[in-house]
């Protein structure tokens, strides 16, 4: 299987088993075998194309009726896997963002193999929350997460839920399962 067919299954395996099965996204499920649900994946190296690439994708999500793309899934399988550069990139995608007048209309999410929230110890299982099989930048329209958000109640404790989720099912059970996929 060639890489960016091998980084697309993995990331459709990661939506299904982890983003939808463990309920991660409660949004997440309409759109998990939807053609709305766009998956582009990078093989570049260069910073310079990694930026040709987000903001090529970005310009295709905002000029695309939401009928034919939804939303957005970019994976990095060439480059940002050290998590630190990783976030250095997506700070300078939501300066981007802002340059291009569409803040407000598209939010950034991040997924990376190594994330760790800030503060957490490193082996917190709370960390599988924002892990993805490779560096992702998840492109979501404003006005889509509004209207979903707007007919879900209490959305602010999903991160919390979703801790809690996690640590029900246990670190070592999760790895496992973390390992499957990647396998």
């Amino acid at each position: 299987m060639p890489a960016a067919a091998r980084a697309e299954d993995q990331t459709r395996r990661w939506l299904a088993e982890f983003v939808v099965g463990l309920n991660l996204c409660p949004f997440a499920r309409p759109l998990l075998d939807n053609p709305q649900l766009r998956i582009a994946v990078s093989d570049v190296q260069d910073e310079a194309a990694l930026f040709r690439f987000f903001l090529r994708e970005l310009d295709l999500l905002q000029s695309t009726p939401e009928a034919d793309v939804a939303t957005s899934l970019l994976v990095f399988t060439g480059a940002l896997g050290d998590f630190d550069e990783y976030l250095d990139f997506l700070h300078q995608g939501r300066e981007l963002l802002v340059e291009a007048g569409l803040e407000g209309l598209v939010q950034l999410a991040s997924f990376h193999p190594r994330y760790q929230f800030d503060g957490e110890p490193a082996d917190a299982v709370s960390h599988f929350s924002n892990r993805s099989p490779w560096p992702t930048i998840h492109l979501i329209r404003e006005d889509m997460l509004s209207r979903v958000l707007g007919d879900f109640p209490d959305p602010e404790a999903i991160p919390g839920r979703n801790i809690e989720t996690l640590e029900s099912i246990g670190s070592a059970a999760i790895k496992a399962r973390w390992q499957r996929l990647l396998a």
